[in-house]
């Protein structure tokens, strides 16, 4: 999926465990095969909690080489949210710069909860910084991805970090740029 839709950036909220997220990348500087493809790992850097891994991918018989950043993030618990914003928000402020014409992969565990909270977060500063007027209506945002992926923001206190951190994303972007 990554590679053939040549995805730029994979989002990863949550640890790989081996239990609810295996390895499908090697985790240090290096390469490896899964599957049919060759996963080189070019680049690790640390950004607060975030693990930073610029990664090459190819499929076995093809000269084609797909590079991406993946963005890793394991604090965020499971069925709960961090104690603040600021990773999240280094997030999305990573992806500010990454040209768009392909889609980005998020990911959690099932899928749902952490990733629907990311999404959600995502999307939303994204469509007010385009000054789309609906856009902080989450009830709306939250209904239109549970049709396509049921469940998405799990619980009451998802809902709630996705409004402070979109606030908190609002007030330092508009603080930016009065500067």
């Amino acid at each position: 999926m990554v590679y053939d839709n040549r995805c730029p950036v994979i989002v990863m909220v949550t640890k790989f465990d081996g239990f609810k997220c295996d390895e499908y990348l090697p985790l240090s500087k290096s390469q490896d095969i899964f599957g049919k493809f060759t996963i080189e790992i070019t680049k690790i850097r640390k950004d607060g909690q975030l693990v930073l891994r610029g990664v090459k991918v190819q499929r076995d018989e093809s000269e084609v080489v797909h590079s991406l950043l993946h963005i890793e993030y394991s604090e965020w618990p499971d069925h709960g949210v961090p104690n603040s914003s600021t990773d999240v928000r280094r997030i999305l402020k990573r992806l500010y710069h990454i040209p768009r014409q392909q889609p980005i992969v998020a990911h959690c565990s099932a899928g749902i909860g952490r990733t629907g909270a990311y999404i959600t977060i995502h999307n939303t500063v994204e469509r007010i910084v385009l000054g789309e007027l609906g856009a902080v209506d989450l009830v709306e945002t939250v209904k239109r991805f549970r049709s396509q992926r049921p469940g998405m923001v799990q619980t009451e206190d998802q809902y709630k970090f996705c409004y402070q951190a979109i606030a908190d994303e609002l007030k330092d972007l508009i603080s930016k740029s009065k500067h």
